[in-house]
């Protein structure tokens, strides 16, 4: 799992590239509860660190810094939101990002755009107002993680979106957090990428209003979870942070708070089973839904605070993946205006 921590790294990189070397990038494998980054020290790191050369229009060599710096920022979570950046790998999910952005915006968030030689912009994409760099095919591959270079040509190096949100403050306004808080998705401790991406995307599919990450979720901008929800986290407000805030915003808005649980398993609490009857009660309800990871389940706050709520399934199956339970739930569940 990818964590993020608080401390500040200096660097200086240039684009000149260097002869080969065989120092490499330490992986990054802390375990950890997410905590609070400075938006401050954050931005001042990633202005005063990595500047690009105007005159600089490719590269070639793995051993180049800067693709040192890109890999690093795939790897480390810590890395990526010291800098506030990440790396967008692939043409469909920077289409989506990128139109929804300048829609709301009127300006695009792409740093760099890295492009395969002899291989084309995305039409949708406006490369005078982006910086684009032409890179081999083998700074692609190591850029991307990928080693099939045939499915990636195209990689942008963005901003961490401002709906984005890391707090560890018990005292922080939670009428803050959120724009809307009508519909929001709780996630307990979902490590997995490929869930947590799927979830994201759900959410925003379904116009819920936004995603908040308890400890112990993974990094919604690790690779493998933009991977999976195809852009959807650059479109949705998601904030990371404890329970304590989370009953900040229910007692503000009066939330009801339901937690997705089997249907067996849980002698203390009853469970009551998902249905039409039962969504179209809380229509007009601000609501949270709790979400837990499929190994360790819900935690011990949201088996207190929240109404257990199960899915009825016909076959002999005790639960359902995570991210499959929580399209459903959310569907079943999300506001009809």
């Amino acid at each position: 799992m990818q964590c993020l921590h608080k401390f500040f790294i200096s660097a200086s990189i240039s684009l000149t590239n260097p002869p080969n070397s065989q120092a490499k990038n330490p992986a990054f494998h802390a375990t950890c509860r997410i905590r609070y980054c400075d938006e401050g020290v954050r931005e001042n790191a990633s202005k005063k660190a990595f500047s690009l050369p105007p005159n600089v229009n490719s590269i070639i060599s793995t051993s180049n810094p800067f693709v040192k710096h890109c890999v690093k920022l795939r790897q480390s979570s810590s890395y990526r939101h010291l800098h506030g950046m990440v790396l967008v790998v692939g043409t469909t999910p920077l289409r989506e990002i990128y139109s929804s952005h300048m829609s709301e915006s009127g300006k695009p968030i792409i740093e760099c755009l890295f492009v395969v030689e002899n291989c084309s912009i995305p039409e949708e994409i406006d490369y005078k107002a982006v910086r684009v760099v032409e890179v081999s095919p083998e700074v692609i591959r190591k850029i991307s993680g990928v080693q099939s270079v045939d499915s990636v040509e195209v990689i942008a190096l963005m901003r961490i979106p401002s709906s984005f949100r890391i707090i560890n403050k018990h005292d922080e306004d939670c009428r803050t957090l959120f724009p809307f808080p009508h519909r929001i998705l709780v996630l307990d401790g979902i490590q997995d990428p490929g869930n947590l991406g799927t979830l994201v995307r759900s959410a925003t599919a379904f116009r819920w209003d936004g995603v908040f990450l308890l400890p112990g979720c993974c990094d919604p901008f690790n690779d493998k979870a933009l991977r999976a929800c195809r852009g959807a986290s650059f479109q949705i407000p998601i904030v990371s942070g404890s329970w304590e805030n989370v009953g900040d915003l229910r007692d503000e808005f009066q939330m009801r708070m339901l937690a997705g649980h089997p249907s067996k398993g849980d002698d203390l609490k009853p469970v009551m089973k998902l249905s039409k009857d039962l969504a179209e009660s809380m229509e007009g309800l601000p609501l949270c839904l709790v979400l837990g990871s499929e190994g360790a389940g819900l935690s011990q706050f949201s088996r207190r605070d929240c109404e257990l709520v199960s899915i009825p399934m016909a076959g002999e199956f005790e639960s359902l993946n995570v991210s499959v339970a929580g399209g459903i739930f959310m569907y079943m569940l999300l506001r009809h205006k």
